[in-house]
């Protein structure tokens, strides 16, 4: 089989990309080329977006000329602006807290990387990458998406919003494999470049106000009574369930050390406004915008019970149901809580180790 393999020039994808090839496989290396000189700063942090990347492309041309298989790169920045800064800038300027880790990997990774692959003559029939998730068909035909042996570097958190088509030709060599194993067959093949390298911890490797470029906006950090308890330089610094970086004064009445954390961010009045650890949790919340993966979209007033997730770590949260309203939406319904549910963030959910699917929570 003829396999595209969408490289950084990191271990996972490198691994990806050797265990393919030595399963007997057709293997062509591909990158996005993301960065554009002069447009952005950027920084010195590991990460997917930012100078550092014309190192990780070298890596991967440099391993694949060593692996004896075929290498392109593509130029991916002006889609990447459009497709995934621009909303997260928006969203960020509209009070919501996106991650464009979910908007890159369905419209760039998982889609204009290989369509433009297609489009520059490359022939493969699957497309693979270093996720650590898990792709099969269910009895029902529908592919279903499962969450990687390795727990605690599962990534179908990420992977929600991939559509079936995307899904039916993709292969994840990393699935059933813990990230240890993973390292030790990179040494095992002397591939000492990436054997140790550092996993990208951020998706910018510069300050995040930059990408914004927004300037400072002063306003208020009120408490829920709307008592002024400081100043902040701009509501899109803050999301809900933050407790860092907030310089506050506590107003008479309230114990001085009692820690308070972002309850929501108002970005029509320019406030932000902080609580008690209980004011930060959700029992219930609105998810619109929906992308079912495992299963069909439900019918309206149908309930679904599931596990869900408002964040890339951490397991599911139990005994969550699901409401499908008239209008596409979901009402999430959580008896036990989740604190830090905010309006932007992907909430996903689980049957087991199935990603039933998932959508953006909004406010209601």
């Amino acid at each position: 089989m003829k396999v595209l393999v969408g490289l950084s020039g990191g271990v996972d994808s490198s691994v990806a990309a050797l265990l393919l090839k030595e399963a007997g496989h057709d293997v062509v290396g591909a990158t996005m080329l993301l960065w554009r000189d002069g447009r952005y700063k950027g920084g010195a942090r590991d990460a997917c977006f930012g100078p550092g990347e014309k190192r990780d492309a070298a890596e991967a041309a440099a391993f694949c000329a060593r692996l004896g298989i075929p290498y392109r790169s593509f130029d991916c920045a002006d889609a990447y602006e459009r497709l995934v800064l621009a909303p997260w800038r928006a969203a960020f300027l509209e009070g919501r807290t996106p991650n464009p880790c979910v908007r890159c990997n369905a419209a760039m990774k998982f889609g204009a990387l290989p369509d433009l692959a297609r489009e520059a003559g490359v022939d493969f029939d699957a497309f693979a990458t270093g996720h650590y998730a898990r792709v099969e068909r269910g009895p029902d035909g529908r592919m279903r998406l499962l969450r990687a042996a390795d727990r605690a570097r599962d990534q179908s958190y990420f992977l929600y919003r991939l559509s079936q088509a995307q899904l039916a030709r993709q292969i994840f060599p990393l699935g059933t494999l813990e990230k240890t194993e993973v390292r030790r067959i990179a040494r095992e093949h002397g591939l000492l470049a990436v054997a140790d390298k550092p996993d990208s911890q951020d998706f910018y490797g510069g300050d995040r106000d930059e990408l914004i470029g927004e300037p400072d906006r002063p306003g208020d950090i009120v408490d829920e009574a709307g008592r002024v308890l400081g100043r902040h330089d701009g509501f899109w610094k803050y999301t809900v369930g933050q407790r860092r970086g907030l310089a506050l004064a506590n107003p008479a009445g309230t114990a001085a050390s009692e820690p308070l954390y972002v309850v929501r961010v108002d970005p029509c009045a320019n406030r932000v406004v902080v609580g008690p650890k209980p004011a930060t949790v959700s029992r219930a919340f609105r998810v619109a915008d929906c992308n079912w993966v495992s299963v069909p979209a439900p019918a309206p007033g149908v309930e679904l019970p599931c596990a869900v997730k408002i964040r890339s770590v951490g397991d599911p949260a139990p005994g969550a149901t699901l409401l499908a309203e008239p209008d596409g939406s979901l009402r999430v319904s959580v008896p036990a809580g989740l604190s830090g549910v905010a309006p932007g963030q992907s909430a996903v959910f689980y049957d087991g180790d199935a990603v039933l699917g998932g959508g953006f929570i909004i406010r209601d």
